[in-house]
């Protein structure tokens, strides 16, 4: 049976996350010759529409466990990385994020086989920095949790090793007699 998990945090992400997914449009419109036409159908408000359903469907949430995050308009994602699998928190910028004043925080695990090297990235995060350690500190705390239970069960299983020993010492005086 599993147990509840906790909510720890609820991450807030930055509004300005609206303007960069627009400029982005944007720049991969213009950049492709069949997308110079479309480029006036997204300005006249499909990049407002879909920035704006992007962000409200944000959501990041660490839990005691595990770090869950949902995003996506028309393709959603939703991922649950236990803590334990998180191997590296990275921050990422680029020119565009940069002068949006938002962070990319990519979060690396064991065994990821994404090709661009992260198994999750998170953009615009309100005070990313302490978030990110807020998320290694509840890592370090649920490894130490379980090295600790892990020792208290060595020591438990040597404390019945003894008991049992004594136990067998008894009967066997208990048989000569």
């Amino acid at each position: 049976m599993k147990s509840k998990s906790i909510l720890i945090q609820q991450a807030e992400f930055n509004p300005k996350i609206q303007n960069y997914i627009l400029f982005i449009g944007i720049f991969i419109l213009t950049a492709s010759i069949v997308g110079i036409p479309l480029l006036f159908i997204w300005l006249m408000g499909l990049g407002q529409y879909i920035s704006k359903n992007y962000y409200n469907n944000l959501s990041c949430q660490l839990s005691n466990s595990s770090l869950e995050f949902k995003k996506g308009i028309l393709f959603k994602v939703e991922k649950t990385i236990p803590l334990e699998n998180i191997q590296d928190l990275t921050f990422n910028e680029n020119p565009l994020s940069k002068y949006f004043g938002l962070n990319i925080l990519k979060i690396e695990t064991a065994g990821q086989s994404n090709s661009d090297g992260s198994d999750m990235k998170l953009i615009g995060i309100i005070n990313s920095k302490e978030f990110k350690q807020r998320v290694l500190s509840q890592r370090e705390l649920l490894q130490s949790g379980k090295q600790a239970n892990s020792t208290s069960s060595d020591s438990d299983r040597n404390q019945i090793v003894n008991i049992l020993t004594e136990i067998k010492e008894i009967l066997v005086g208990i048989k000569n007699k």
